[in-house]
């Protein structure tokens, strides 16, 4: 294990980073209203604007991953600090939808060289006892990093501007990359590990997309991401539509994704006082369902409350807050080596972004269609199905691994 530097642990300093890299997606939907009157995009443009920072994950997750394996985490983590910080301060100059759609995919590969190596670096860093509670604080980078921008945004904004927005954010990236610097050191992973990650990358890709557990964790996080960030990331707009003012939909948005905080967390303890991972995820799975039903569902013309379509909301968010803690553990669980674990991460990485890239142009199609948002629980309730087939075979393949080991 690597020594504090600055009485700080690294681990902790890792988290933060990956906040700040969520700060990056979160920072879009507060400004979504704003920036749909100044550069005139439609609904549908607006959630492509939304999911076009995946496109970096969409695409290059398992090589980046295949790449992390061989060289360093570290690194990796500081070029994408670097270049989040570069491309958010450029996007604040942007006069046109199609230059800050090309700068958020830029930031999508920022994002991506961040979060991915994040969780071999954490497991290098903590002892085995920690290492499924350490992950269910890492599960929370990326609901804090939205409930922090869904709640600063709407002030900056509307006391400045979008640009100026853009421009702190980049300043908080660069603050990151010299924390990580400082802070967490360049860890090498034991020679057994070593050698395996230096292994001609074929060989580590056809090892990983031929063991059933990367694909099982990838798939269930990609019907689960898909479905958050398209609830989530359209709040603020629901909210807006509904009349309230900026700051109130902002503090509201803010809590529902706060709310998924809890669930992380409660995921890495409920593992390590034995929960089996298949029920922590189905029961995640089964409360996004509820909530969501119980807060775009309308019965003969009328919804809920609004207080407990808000509630309703905040279970599916914090409940639903049980996967992504569990299934970063099961990934390092279930990657089929040592030295293939950034590579696990890496496709689980970028099959969520997959997710999260349809995610929200589905939702906001099903919405246009409809006339509104009543239809959106058909299509979370849909993919949380899905979700419980994957969790019931990652229950399988864990015990299966266990008999193995």
């Amino acid at each position: 294990m690597s020594k504090h530097r600055f009485g700080i642990h690294p681990s902790w300093v890792i988290v933060f980073a990956g906040v700040c890299a969520a700060l990056h997606v979160g920072k879009l939907p507060p400004a979504l209203p704003v920036l749909q009157d100044a550069l005139g995009i439609t609904l549908v443009q607006a959630g492509f604007l939304l999911s076009a920072v995946q496109v970096a994950s969409m695409t290059l997750g398992l090589a980046v991953g295949l790449s992390a394996d061989s060289l360093g985490l570290r690194r990796s983590m500081l070029v994408g600090l670097a270049l989040l910080s570069v491309a958010s301060i450029s996007g604040g100059f942007v006069a046109d939808a199609s230059g800050l759609l090309f700068l958020r995919a830029l930031e999508g590969l920022g994002f991506l060289l961040v979060v991915m190596p994040a969780p071999a670096l954490i497991r290098r860093t903590v002892d085995a006892s920690q290492l499924s509670g350490r992950m269910g604080w890492w599960g929370t980078y990326m609901p804090t990093g939205s409930a922090l921008a869904l709640l600063l945004g709407p002030w900056v904004i509307a006391g400045l501007n979008w640009s100026a927005w853009w421009w702190l954010l980049g300043a908080v990236a660069a603050f990151a990359w010299v924390a990580v610097w400082l802070c967490v050191p360049d860890v090498q992973p034991p020679v057994a590990t070593h050698n395996a990650a230096s292994d001609a990358w074929p060989k580590r890709l056809a090892l990983t997309l031929q063991s059933p557990g990367p694909w099982l964790v990838a798939l269930t996080f990609a019907v689960y991401s898909s479905q958050w960030l398209a609830v989530v990331g359209f709040l603020p707009t629901v909210y807006a539509e509904l009349g309230l003012a900026a700051g109130t939909a902002g503090v509201l948005s803010a809590c529902v994704a706060l709310a998924n905080v809890s669930g992380n967390i409660m995921s890495g303890r409920l593992l390590q006082r034995g929960w089996p991972a298949q029920r922590l995820l189905s029961i995640g799975f089964a409360c996004m369902t509820l909530g969501a039903v119980g807060a775009y569902a309308v019965w003969q013309g009328e919804g809920l409350p609004t207080s407990l379509r808000f509630a309703c909301v905040v279970m599916f968010s914090a409940v639903g807050g049980l996967i992504p803690g569990t299934l970063f553990s099961c990934a390092l669980r279930l990657a089929p080596s040592e030295g293939t674990v950034s590579t696990t991460v890496g496709y689980m990485q970028q099959l969520s972004a997959l997710g999260q890239f349809a995610g929200p142009p589905l939702v906001a199609w099903v919405a246009a269609s409809a006339g509104g948002w009543q239809w959106t629980w058909a299509v979370t309730a849909t993919l949380s199905l899905a979700g419980a087939v994957f969790a019931h075979f990652i229950g399988r393949a864990l015990h299966k691994k266990e008999k193995h080991d």
